[in-house]
């Protein structure tokens, strides 16, 4: 079976935090729940990402803020290394902007720190299931932070720029969108460079791919 399909053992997991006495209190709720085996805990950044180099746990539930190094520079080292631990990271803050960056960077989840000890073993074990944990009342503010984002990030594409993109969402050579526009290939191939430039790609698929991360296409 998989490491995230296993019912026959524990979920293995990493805590770290630099405060002892709420590392303690997470360590108990894991442990006593049944469901969890905590492997090691870390009080900084560095010894957290060592810790998870030498036991690869299933999840590591990492302080946003820790010494060293951040939690968002330890989620960031392992998806780097490719390693198998999924990162949670707690957080004091109900802010949308870090849930959003902590998932932009590959965390597995967001969990507030004041969240309660059946919250917390459901979060991990929603993690380590390969499932995406965000507290509900944060979801909201998730969503128009990306929708905010997206459109910060979406370039300005003229009317006809928009039209040849359509075009070549479905599936319209550069000869076949000049046809459509009653345009000649060589305008089209204009617009077209304008479009690469705007989205940086530099070919049909990408643009469209690029277009639609973007929230350009539907």
């Amino acid at each position: 079976m998989s490491r995230t399909t296993q019912q026959d053992r524990p979920i293995r997991v990493v805590v770290a935090d630099d405060h002892p006495l709420y590392r303690e209190g997470v360590r108990r709720s894991l442990t006593q729940s049944g469901r969890v085996e905590v492997v090691a805990e870390a009080e900084t950044g560095r010894t957290a990402l060592a810790a998870i180099r030498e036991h690869q746990p299933d999840v590591a539930l990492i302080d946003y803020k820790m010494p060293d190094l951040d939690g968002i520079a330890v989620v960031h080292a392992v998806v780097r290394d490719e390693l198998p631990t999924r990162v949670v990271l707690l957080s004091a803050f109900e802010d949308s902007g870090l849930v959003f960056k902590a998932l932009q960077e590959g965390a597995a989840g967001y969990l507030l720190k004041d969240s309660s000890r059946d919250e917390i073993v459901d979060a991990v074990a929603q993690a380590a299931a390969g499932r995406s944990v965000v507290p509900p009342h944060l979801t909201d503010g998730l969503a128009a932070e990306i929708h905010a984002r997206r459109e910060v990030d979406a370039p300005v594409l003229s009317a006809r720029e928009h039209e040849v993109l359509e075009l070549f969402a479905q599936g319209r050579s550069v000869p076949e969108a000049a046809a459509a526009l009653f345009l000649s290939p060589s305008t089209v191939k204009s617009h077209v460079q304008h479009l690469y430039a705007k989205l940086g790609v530099s070919d049909r698929a990408a643009a469209v791919a690029e277009a639609i991360r973007r929230g350009l296409l539907e």
